[in-house]
């Protein structure tokens, strides 16, 4: 089989569609489908705000019109935890379309009874609050804390790194939180050491999402294998 998933990083900061790419690297595999890493060029260096993602989801429409080949993937990720657009995107394509935040919830709540969130900044965690009632996950939600760091700041590993550890530690310890969701696309290359240091899963969200379109496409290749064979 081959096949296409399309992952859109919907801020303009092609450093972390690049760490997003390497961070995938291991779901490419020979015959399997290509995982190709697109940034909106159109975006903001960071999608930090609601307004920030009212207008990522206006340009992601924009985007995905502007060259015929998208509308044909097997299937799209929007690479942004608040993932902007993805109910618009849905609409318009016949492919799956997941946004990361929602697969890493998700994934978090098949890993463990609570789970806690690294958000970057304290004003977006009200917004990752209403995700996670619409998803009917809220009771698991062991808490929510923030490095208060842009996504531009986040380049900046010694002091990433350095608040990671310390916000990690204080949801495992004294919120009880089984498993910690990183709450931005560009905090992958984190996610390995972060779990080795406390002890628990930690869960990137761009990985979930491949991870989660990656069985879909897959199963639906299978099904036409068998359906060819009968």
């Amino acid at each position: 089989m081959n096949g296409q998933i399309l992952v859109v990083n919907p801020n303009c900061l092609q450093a972390v569609t690049d760490s997003m790419s390497e961070a995938l690297e291991g779901f490419r595999c020979e015959g399997g489908p290509e995982i190709r890493c697109e940034t909106l060029k159109s975006g903001p260096p960071g999608i930090e705000t609601q307004a920030h993602v009212d207008a990522a989801a206006v340009k992601l429409a924009e985007w995905l019109g502007e060259k015929p080949e998208r509308k044909r993937v097997d299937a799209l990720v929007v690479a942004c935890f608040s993932d902007p657009g993805v109910a618009a995107l849905r609409e318009a394509l016949k492919a799956p379309v997941l946004g990361i935040g929602e697969a890493s919830y998700l994934t978090a709540a098949a890993l463990t009874e609570r789970f806690g969130v690294i958000a970057i900044l304290e004003r977006s965690i009200p917004r990752h609050r209403r995700a996670q009632r619409a998803l009917g996950l809220e009771h698991k939600v062991a808490g929510e804390l923030a490095l208060e760091l842009a996504v531009s700041e986040l380049q900046d590993e010694a002091t990433t790194w350095k608040r990671l550890v310390g916000v990690g530690t204080e949801l495992r310890k004294n919120h009880g939180a089984g498993a910690l969701i990183l709450g931005c696309a560009g905090m992958a290359r984190y996610r390995t050491r972060l779990e080795d240091k406390l002890g628990v899963p930690v869960i990137d969200p761009t990985q979930s999402a491949v991870a989660m379109a990656l069985g879909l496409v897959l199963a639906k290749s299978d099904a036409l294998v068998l359906e060819a064979r009968h």
